[in-house]
């Protein structure tokens, strides 16, 4: 069943699907850490979904054009719902497609964005949800798929962003570098400050030269279980831009 959210941001609105996947505090984290994208910038998220980080840039960055890219029919409908609810067409577009089957211009864009299916097919447990599966099993498109489309798809210079997981990072260097995208920016995600890291922002950019920031840790649980002073100002921040 569909139901619409509130994202508390500069009154933007979200559809989701009850029974489906819903996005998470990563994704919306995500759009945090790609804050330094410049306004009227070209971006293509990748893997779209229900469009969170799309709608979410839309007022963060103020881009040019947004295209998000899905595979689920049925989901990319959905976001394009959302797109319509939030007034969005003029600058958000919604292709119903694999990643691997893309149409779109090489070499054109000045952003891309994603956050991923973390998991490999055959590993973790499978969820009876074919949708859920499908957002987080690598199905469809593997991790060099992924990249590879990113890629091809970014002008030089141009900026990638991804929300991965650390126990695959060895593999997400090497493909990156494998195509040409130097990583700029890290930061590693933990629950809490006292618990290993389980995601990673990365930011990358096309053909750039080797140098690497390794941010502060982005904690989001302090140890009684309250969100962090820098979750909280993110959140606070949300509630005041919708006042």
């Amino acid at each position: 069943m569909e139901r619409i959210d509130d994202l508390q941001f500069k009154n933007l609105k979200i559809i989701q699907d009850t029974d489906g996947f819903r996005f998470g505090i990563d994704s919306v984290l995500l759009t945090e850490f790609a804050r330094d994208i410049k306004k009227d910038k070209t971006i293509v998220d990748l893997g779209t979904g229900t469009g969170i980080l799309g709608i979410l840039l839309s007022k963060k960055v103020y881009p040019k054009k947004i295209i998000g890219v899905e595979i689920q029919e049925e989901v990319a409908t959905m976001a394009q719902k959302s797109i319509k609810l939030n007034s969005l067409e003029k600058i958000f577009e919604i292709i119903n497609s694999n990643i691997k089957d893309l149409k779109l211009p090489k070499n054109y864009y000045d952003v891309v964005i994603t956050n991923p299916p973390y998991k490999m097919v055959e590993t973790g447990v499978i969820s009876r949800n074919i949708k859920q599966q499908i957002s987080r099993f690598e199905m469809y498109a593997n991790l060099d798929d992924w990249i590879k489309t990113a890629s091809e798809l970014i002008n030089s210079k141009g900026s990638f962003y991804m929300v991965y997981r650390v126990n695959r990072l060895t593999e997400l260097f090497e493909v990156l570098r494998k195509y040409k995208l130097e990583i700029k920016r890290i930061r590693f995600v933990h629950s809490k400050l006292s618990e290993q890291s389980n995601l990673v922002f990365i930011k990358a950019i096309k053909n750039g030269n080797t140098f690497l920031k390794v941010e502060k840790p982005l904690v989001i649980y302090n140890d009684d279980g309250t969100y962090t002073d820098e979750i909280i100002n993110i959140y606070r921040e949300k509630e005041n831009n919708d006042k």
